[in-house]
């Protein structure tokens, strides 16, 4: 979800007000997955790159997501949202994993639209870590090493029940994946836009869905028609 502050600054407001509108238009993506069927839906709430901004932007974000919680967290229980977070919860506020910990304990036996929150994420620290508990598997003898497999490595990831994306949507035209999904996303459509998050609605949301689906996706086969 890119382009908040560039949204504001070519409006001539700050920041937090680009921040305030990407808010916005993660309760209209929401609603819209849930019309249209989405099964799951994945946005990369807070980036572990992201502590690298200062502490005023920090403190907005962080303002931002407890309002969102608070005040969203009811709305999506009656639509039968369930709410997952991945990432690491090891040196945030204590209020904000208690508000974490309550989206999924609340929402956890709704059966409509997943919404995976990814805060305090990155790929690369996932894949770490899950090597990191594979090894120790390893190590003290409860799993061998010819049973190292990426089947079995991808069972240690942060959610591994959640099925891989069909499509990663990246928003204000840049294009490369900032460390996220890194293992997931191994065969995902990737579908750049030029428009900035704060305009993202449900006609953007239709049309990365139409570019997916005229795709033809062959997961390293060969294609129906026989093309190389």
């Amino acid at each position: 979800m890119d382009g908040n502050g560039r949204w504001a600054a070519a409006r001539g407001l700050p920041r937090v007000e680009g921040h305030r509108r990407g808010v916005e238009a993660l309760r209209r993506t929401v609603r819209a997955a849930t019309d249209l069927g989405i099964s799951f839906l994945t946005i990369f709430s807070f980036s572990s790159e992201n502590w690298s901004r200062p502490p005023s932007e920090i403190g907005d974000l962080m303002s931002l997501r407890r309002r969102f919680i608070r005040k969203d967290l009811a709305e999506l229980h009656k639509s039968n949202v369930r709410v997952r977070v991945i990432g690491e919860r090891e040196g945030l506020d204590r209020d904000i994993c208690l508000l974490l910990q309550e989206a999924e304990d609340l929402t956890r036996a709704n059966d409509g639209l997943t919404l995976v929150v990814a805060f305090n994420y990155g790929a690369r620290q996932e894949i770490a870590l899950a090597a990191q508990r594979l090894a120790a598997d390893v190590a003290e003898g409860r799993l061998s090493v010819v049973e190292v497999t990426p089947d079995r490595l991808g069972s240690y990831l942060h959610a591994p029940d959640i099925p891989d994306p069909d499509v990663i949507i990246r928003t204000s035209g840049e294009q490369r994946m900032s460390n996220f999904l890194l293992w997931q996303a191994a065969y995902s459509e990737l579908v750049f836009l030029p428009i900035n998050w704060p305009d993202f609605d449900r006609a953007a949301l239709e049309g990365a869905i139409g570019e997916y689906r005229r795709r033809e996706r062959r997961f390293g086969g060969l294609a129906a028609t026989g093309a190389t």
